[in-house]
């Protein structure tokens, strides 16, 4: 290989690597966390709706641990948000008292969970999904909006 064919080499592997990195900075990057809770809930209208009479149990209170995975944005590579206060953090939201599962599916409580999140953390994306007992749930996206 003569040093002209040489020089393209490496300035095409230069290029490469220059593109790739490019790629890398441009990244959307999110943290996660898991946790769960015990919690009491019902579905009132099962026991109303004709429709939902199979499962016209569900309209009574009934035990679930709920699962709650919640994946938000961050805007740099070196602990933006520290993942393990941020769990705590949200844990004790439901140990205070702040937020409270009541009879609440599993979309309000997300909804509950999103408000607090959006006013501590703005500007963020959030993802949350809460299911019962890991089995059957929710997932909801909240794209950050300025108002």
């Amino acid at each position: 290989m003569g040093y002209q064919e040489q020089m393209m080499a490496r300035l095409k592997e230069e290029n490469m690597k220059t593109s790739t990195t490019n790629q890398l900075q441009g990244a959307k990057k999110t943290i996660w966390v898991t946790f769960q809770r015990e919690g009491i809930h019902k579905y009132p209208a099962a026991l109303e709706d004709p429709k939902l009479a199979e499962v016209s149990f569900l309209g009574y209170p009934h035990r679930h641990i709920f699962h709650f995975k919640v994946e938000i944005s961050v805007f740099h590579d070196d602990r933006d948000i520290e993942f393990i206060l941020f769990k705590r953090e949200l844990e004790g939201l439901f140990d205070q008292g702040v937020l409270q599962l009541d009879y609440k599916s599993c979309e309000m409580i997300s909804d509950d969970l999103a408000e607090y999140i959006v006013e501590k953390y703005p500007g963020r994306s959030l993802t949350i999904t809460v299911s019962e007992d890991g089995e059957n749930g929710a997932t909801a996206n909240y794209e950050w909006k300025e108002i």
